[in-house]
């Protein structure tokens, strides 16, 4: 029997899953964020070997368990520079008092990007396509070549269409204008005004920039214009609309850099901006199929540590 472990490292939180060779999670541990770009390395393995832990102590086996592969899916992971670190932190837990006996070799020790982990979690399989739109937006595909294209996941300043955060900047700009005279009436000057219990809507600028509001607070904003969206407000199925476009179009040049237009593929959805009730992920899938007829537009099967898990488990097998 061999035993893996799937890390999910991300801004907010880190997931491990402790699973066997029969695709059988075991155990599973949440602990803190592990995004050393904005965290520091110290941190980040603190998450994650508490992550680790708790798996274990969860798990339904309790006797010491030899580990014959990991991967780790972190958020912030791309450069080569950025897996050297991560190979440190693997080497610094195999030092540490875990209650595991360590069988790695290199070739079992796989560092990526919480997108493909994503993708492989979401779909099951390391072939497809992940449209990822929470607070942040990226899109990443991986063909049956293993070649991968990634469009997008630029941060708030540089990129991000289709993401809560941009959703939310657009409908509290689209609000402004409104009142400014700029724009036609739209519902999102009183809900931004209810939801923040605003007197006017002109106390948006307190809000945002003396209060020094951060991006993921400013996101959170994003289901005012879901709200309206959905209850027929011209300008938030505006924003709405342009967000879809702007995920279509990633997603297309996904595939067409890396599939067949005609190929038979999955794409995955994961993130916030899917939940909402304005239908979005309704109006995505219809967009993209039209374009593209033999896409299926699904939701996740699995969470990402089970991804991870599983591309763990792949390193065993070859």
């Amino acid at each position: 029997m061999s035993y893996v472990l799937g890390i999910d490292g991300g801004g907010s939180k880190t997931v491990c899953v402790l699973m066997d060779d029969l695709y059988q999670v075991l155990g599973r541990g949440e602990a803190g964020p592990s995004n050393y770009q904005s965290i520091g390395r110290e941190a980040t393995f603190q998450s994650i070997q508490s992550a680790i832990q708790n798996a274990f102590e969860a798990a339904i086996i309790k006797n010491t368990v030899k580990i014959d592969a990991i991967c780790l899916g972190l958020a912030g992971v791309g450069r080569a520079a950025d897996i050297e670190l991560v190979k440190d932190l693997v080497k610094e837990l195999q030092n540490s008092k875990l209650p595991i006996v360590w069988a790695l070799q290199s070739a079992n020790i796989v560092i990526c990007n919480d997108a493909l982990i994503a993708l492989v979690g979401g779909i099951g399989q390391p072939v497809g396509i992940v449209v990822a739109a929470g607070t942040g937006s990226i899109v990443f595909g991986r063909n049956n070549q293993g070649h991968t294209k990634r469009v997008g996941g630029w941060g708030y300043i540089l990129g991000d269409e289709g993401s809560a955060y941009k959703i939310a900047i657009a409908g509290m700009n689209a609000a402004l204008k409104s009142d400014d005279g700029r724009e036609i009436s739209t519902s999102l000057v009183g809900g931004l005004k209810h939801h923040l219990d605003l007197e006017s809507i002109e106390d948006l600028v307190e809000v945002i920039y003396r209060r020094g509001w951060g991006v993921k607070k400013i996101a959170a904003l994003a289901p005012i214009v879901d709200l309206a969206a959905a209850s027929g407000d011209i300008v938030a199925n505006i924003i709405i609309d342009d967000a879809v476009k702007e995920l279509v179009k990633a997603t297309s040049t996904v595939i067409d850099a890396i599939f067949n237009s005609d190929s038979v593929l999955e794409v995955v959805t994961t993130g916030s901006v899917w939940r909402g009730r304005c239908k979005i992920h309704e109006r995505f899938a219809a967009s993209l199929i039209k374009k593209f007829p033999k896409v299926k537009v699904i939701f996740p099967r699995h969470e990402p540590a089970y991804g991870a898990g599983l591309l763990a488990l792949q390193t065993t097998q070859n």
